[in-house]
């Protein structure tokens, strides 16, 4: 009798659940739309996004006209971020904002969009395309809503975004660098602190330039030897003015000697043209 017991409870779970599956499943085939509805807004209320979601996706063209519609096309947009589906998420807030622009959702849904499109940011070393968009999206919502309570988190994802392109561009000049192209590492770091004039990695960008000039120079060709020698001194200059407590402040005055000894040997090709 013991053993039978285990059993019949696993058969009674077993029915249970069956049930309830079934349940959901003629919920999925109903036409009655305020049941669906109903059954969908519990099914979210509770947390179970997909069931919801679901039953939401099915819901919103038969809800067109009808005050229930507003609701609906939120909540389903909602049940999309909420399974992490952001591409879609994204797509459907922006319908749904442009649909019902003056909604009490609106805001939420407007930021939630910008939200998305965050989330689906990808990593540094892959395409962009996608920060570029969240940050436009961004944007827009901080100049459409100043005073909105999501500011704060906005402007926070705003900024997370930039350092990413940040890191990103540092990364790209950086590689110009570990390749051993150097002259196309001295434009690359220029530009870079150029774009980003108040990064943290400007510091060592600028500790680059003097070291891909240096090595640079001493790889050159005579003719051209002096002229890219004078870059590193210059570079130097700039380098100990702007961060004179860099821990790479003497490998930097190593190069800058160095480089001033070369010039003073490479006479100016005007000069020794004239001797």
């Amino acid at each position: 009798m013991h053993s039978f017991r285990p059993t019949l409870f696993v058969l009674l779970l077993s029915t249970l659940l069956l049930g309830s599956c079934t349940g959901y499943q003629k919920l999925l085939k109903s036409g009655d739309v305020n049941k669906k509805y109903e059954a969908a807004i519990k099914y979210y209320d509770k947390g179970d996004f997909f069931k919801a979601g679901t039953l939401l996706e099915d819901l919103v063209p038969l809800l067109k006209g009808r005050p229930e519609a507003e609701k609906a096309q939120f909540y389903f947009a909602n049940t999309n971020f909420r399974q992490r589906n952001y591409t879609l998420s994204a797509y459907y807030f922006k319908t749904f904002a442009d649909t019902y622009p003056n909604s009490t959702y609106a805001e939420e849904a407007s930021f939630l969009q910008a939200k998305s499109l965050f989330r689906d940011s990808p990593e540094y070393e892959l395409d962009q395309t996608n920060t570029y968009s969240a940050l436009e999206t961004i944007q827009e919502f901080l100049n459409r809503y100043p005073s909105s309570t999501f500011r704060p988190e906005a402007e926070n994802m705003s900024q997370e975004l930039q350092k990413k392109l940040e890191n990103k561009a540092y990364q790209g000049a950086k590689l110009y660098y570990d390749l051993r192209y150097y002259q196309s590492a001295v434009v690359a770091l220029t530009n870079f602190q150029q774009q980003f004039p108040a990064s943290a990695f400007n510091e060592e960008a600028e500790y680059l330039k003097i070291s891909a000039q240096y090595d640079l120079a001493r790889e050159s060709v005579t003719e051209k030897q002096r002229e890219r020698y004078l870059e590193v001194i210059a570079f130097y200059q700039h380098f100990v003015d702007t961060y004179p407590q860099s821990r790479n402040i003497k490998a930097a005055e190593r190069m800058y000697t160095d480089a001033t000894a070369q010039a003073a040997k490479l006479k100016p090709k005007d000069a020794a043209a004239a001797n």
